[in-house]
């Protein structure tokens, strides 16, 4: 177990050196505490021409002693309201595979507010308002999305 460990640790390390060296637009991450490598703070910029445009997004990654064999789960510290998130985005484990790395898992979670997907929601609420009062769903996200730039 002591060498898995250390190989997310080594891994989990070099991907946030690489982010460091090579930012990526649309979200920035970084240790939660210097002590820790395995819960990342990442703040996710809400995708241009998305309602989501503009807003500033917090999420807190943890990542398993396994990583990258077991995915990380990802849970929105800011207000969210999105067809696909229960408040813990969880990556489906079954899609999985090690490859992923923390820019890739960020970059699905954009796409994921760039277009909801309803067939599959993980928030019942928001998908039911989605697609059936879509205007009233505009508007709470509207609202988050002022209340996250007040935050900023």
């Amino acid at each position: 177990m002591a060498t898995t460990t250390t190989q997310a640790s080594l891994l989990l390390q070099k991907q946030l050196r690489d982010l460091a060296k090579h930012p990526v637009d649309g979200f920035s991450a970084g240790l939660v505490d210097d002590s820790n490598v395995f819960e990342w703070q990442v703040t996710i910029i809400g995708p241009p021409d998305t309602l989501y445009d503009g807003g500033y997004f917090n999420a807190i990654m943890s990542f398993p002693q396994n990583y990258p064999n077991s995915p990380p789960s990802v849970r929105f510290t800011s207000e969210m309201w999105h067809p696909n998130d229960p408040n813990g985005y969880e990556l489906a484990s079954e899609r999985w595979t090690p490859v992923h790395t923390v820019e890739s898992i960020v970059l699905s979670i954009i796409s994921m507010l760039s277009s909801p997907n309803d067939e599959s929601p993980a928030n019942i609420e928001a998908a039911k308002e989605w697609r059936e009062q879509r205007e009233d769903f505009k508007k709470k996200v509207r609202r988050i999305v002022r209340k996250s730039q007040e935050m900023f």
